[in-house]
């Protein structure tokens, strides 16, 4: 199987080398230097990721990240495309896709598609397969305050997958894309995110 964070660590990597510490991101607030340095932080200080999930650790981890934020970019995008520290447990090829692949496929969609011109990426069969994986496992929770029913349905194939079944009487949210679509915009990206939300549905 395919390395997916891998492969998405390379071409996020290259892309910042390309565009540089001052484009914008789909990451409200960050550049693509403080995007950067997050993803550096995330695999190699521990005692700052904390602050993403510990509300009242949150300013050391802003410090944190400041300060690597201030780092020479080359030297920040080089970090991060060698790859997280020997002892870190990021470094562990099974642990490291399971927490890596989703999230660098989704920041570097951060950086594509904060730029001008973008168009969706053409996504092979076992990426696919994953994404859509992944959207289907986070629907539910990310949409639990949602009324009624859910559904997911993949655009290039036309598979549909209930996430939470109507009750009678109540209606029928579906949310149609392709995988990479459905992800970002269950990542919060729903400006960029290619979906059609029909909410509308007939009460059952």
């Amino acid at each position: 199987m395919t390395n997916l964070a891998a492969s998405e660590r390379a071409s996020l990597s290259d892309l910042l080398d390309r565009v540089g510490p001052d484009a914008p991101t789909m990451c409200e607030g960050w550049n693509t230097r403080d995007l950067t340095a997050h993803l550096v932080v995330r695999e190699g200080r521990p005692d700052a990721v904390l602050g993403v999930v510990i509300r009242p650790l949150a300013g050391w981890t802003a410090r944190v990240q400041e300060k690597f934020a201030r780092t020479d970019f080359t030297t920040l995008v080089n970090r991060l495309r060698g790859g997280p520290p020997l002892w870190s447990l990021f470094r562990v090829r099974a642990v490291g896709e399971i927490l890596n692949n989703v999230e660098f496929f989704v920041h570097h969609e951060d950086v594509r598609r904060a730029a001008q011109g973008w168009e969706p990426r053409v996504i092979d069969n076992e990426m696919n397969a994953l994404l859509w994986r992944r959207s289907t496992q986070m629907a539910k929770h990310v949409l639990r305050s949602t009324p009624g029913g859910i559904e997911l349905v993949r655009s290039d194939t036309g598979e549909h997958r209930a996430v939470r079944a109507a009750a009678p009487g109540e209606s029928m949210l579906t949310l149609t894309g392709a995988p990479q679509e459905l992800l970002l915009y269950l990542f919060g990206r729903r400006d960029v995110a290619l979906v059609s939300r029909d909410d509308d549905a007939a009460l059952r």
